[in-house]
């Protein structure tokens, strides 16, 4: 029995009234759902899994497998979501209907950034940014194993965006919260709620917003969320940015059948919580609004691509004039799908392929204060002058399969390569660089040298588990 705090459940008592609270509480003790969200562009055919209502991609499963185990999570074949924040989803393809340029705030650990630009438009490019370093890199892990190309993983503060003024389109701000839409699976949510820490969660709240306010585009979209049900945090908030801003809260449909709650305050502006009483789900809140027209107001200008080749030549950087671009170019650039798309940059970290909607922005960003930790498609390590395949490459869906020879495993090796230990492959395999593949999607590089092959897995992203586990199907 889940023990909560005698102030909290007087709010929820407060917002809900006597029944409806102690139906909440129920809900509170029984079994959270467990759900799973398919990568569009890694998945094929029909399943058997129930669909979540409000999501496309979304799945329900009967029970939670020990996923840490199943080599199609490594691949970027599904992601482990909770199922209400899926609704995101449904508030983008309802105002979303051509390419744009988004932003996702507070984007570890990725779950909303993958479903973010599998939501998307072609075309569309996504920033996802993370404050805090260690969860930054766990999202620039996710976001290259989800694998579209025109994502760009940060680690800045909000603060630090303030020279892109009417840059975004699209923003996204799951912002940091009191997380009592989790009490159900993190008992340290619990211990941790207090009324001051709700308070001081809303201002920091307001204070995220008030700083990238100016980065979105006026007409642009903002997508407001947090995982936490008390109106401080919700409504007030949508409230304030309607007075501060001049903004304006706009409705998302909801499909039939689901109950999902309205404004709880009395207020007349749509938002939408899920509640776990009412829902398949975990908490959680949202609400759309939208940055009013400023006639004749100044677009976010980047300058071109050309500029910043004469820059770069202008520094006469040694270490990459010493490479042999064009060679090196020769070889990688037939590794991925439609090289012609992309700039190129050659250095001694490696080979980078950056989407031309994109290139002018990370290049722009690096000279500027962003703190960019992956973009694009890392194409290739250098080893001397030797490129070497790099792994986001395998996880990326532009790669050209058809230049690697391909060796398909079976689930024991799969686990055996996850964990960074030697693979034996048959005798018959090419020596060279060879793509491993799984139920036929790619799981990584090996160097087959004939006798042995040296496991290119990355070590940081490694299985780190002793345990045995048997045979694995979940999508």
């Amino acid at each position: 029995m889940k023990k909560l705090a005698p102030e909290f459940m007087s709010l929820m008592d407060s917002l809900l009234g006597k029944e409806e609270c102690q139906q909440l509480l129920d809900a509170l003790q029984a079994e959270q759902p467990v759900s799973i969200r398919l990568n569009p562009l890694k998945t094929k055919g029909e399943d058997v899994l129930e669909r979540v209502p409000w999501c496309s991609e979304g799945r329900y499963l009967h029970e939670r497998p020990q996923f840490t185990f199943d080599p199609l999570l490594h691949a970027g074949c599904y992601y482990v979501q909770e199922a209400s924040s899926m609704f995101v989803s449904q508030a983008v393809h309802q105002y979303v209907d051509k390419p744009v340029f988004a932003l996702d705030l507070c984007a570890a650990p990725g779950g909303k950034s993958t479903l973010l630009r599998s939501s998307l438009p072609t075309g569309s490019m996504l920033v996802c940014n993370e404050i805090m370093r260690n969860r930054a890199q766990i999202l620039a892990e996710n976001m290259v194993k989800w694998g579209y190309p025109d994502v760009m993983v940060t680690n800045n503060a909000s603060e630090d965006f303030s020279d892109c003024t009417n840059c975004f389109d699209l923003i996204l701000a799951d912002v940091p919260c009191s997380g009592e839409g989790m009490f159900r699976k993190d008992d340290e949510a619990i211990a941790n709620w207090s009324l001051e820490n709700v308070q001081m969660c809303a201002e920091r709240q307001r204070h995220l917003i008030n700083n990238i306010w100016p980065v979105l585009k006026p007409g642009g979209i903002l997508i407001y969320s947090t995982c936490t049900y008390n109106a401080e945090e919700d409504e007030h908030n949508i409230s304030w940015i309607m007075q501060e801003f001049g903004a304006s809260v706009l409705p998302v449909d909801v499909p039939g059948g689901c109950d999902v709650m309205g404004n709880l305050i009395g207020s007349d502006f749509p938002v939408y919580h899920f509640m776990q009483h009412k829902v398949r789900g975990e908490g959680f809140f949202l609400a759309v609004v939208r940055k009013p027209d400023e006639p004749g107001f100044r677009p976010f200008h980047l300058p071109d691509i050309s500029s910043f080749d004469k820059d770069k030549k202008k520094k006469k950087d040694k270490k990459q004039v010493s490479l042999p671009v064009k060679e090196i170019l020769g070889e990688v650039q037939r590794w991925i799908l439609h090289p012609e798309n992309y700039y190129w940059q050659v250095n001694e970290d490696g080979v980078r392929a950056l989407p031309l909607s994109m290139a002018s922005f990370y290049l722009w960003g690096k000279n500027k204060c962003l703190k960019i930790l992956e973009a694009g498609v890392q194409v290739a390590s250098l080893k001397g002058k030797e490129p070497i395949p790099a792994h986001p490459l395998a996880m990326s869906t532009q790669l050209n399969t058809d230049v690697f020879a391909c060796q398909e495993v079976n689930y024991a090796q799969a686990i055996a390569y996850l964990r960074k230990e030697s693979v034996v492959l048959p005798p018959d395999t090419p020596k060279g660089y060879v793509l491993l593949t799984y139920r036929k999607l790619p799981l990584g590089f090996v160097k087959n040298l004939g006798n042995r092959a040296n496991n290119l897995y990355p070590q940081e992203w490694r299985i780190r588990s002793s345990y045995i586990p048997g045979p694995f199907n979940v999508v």
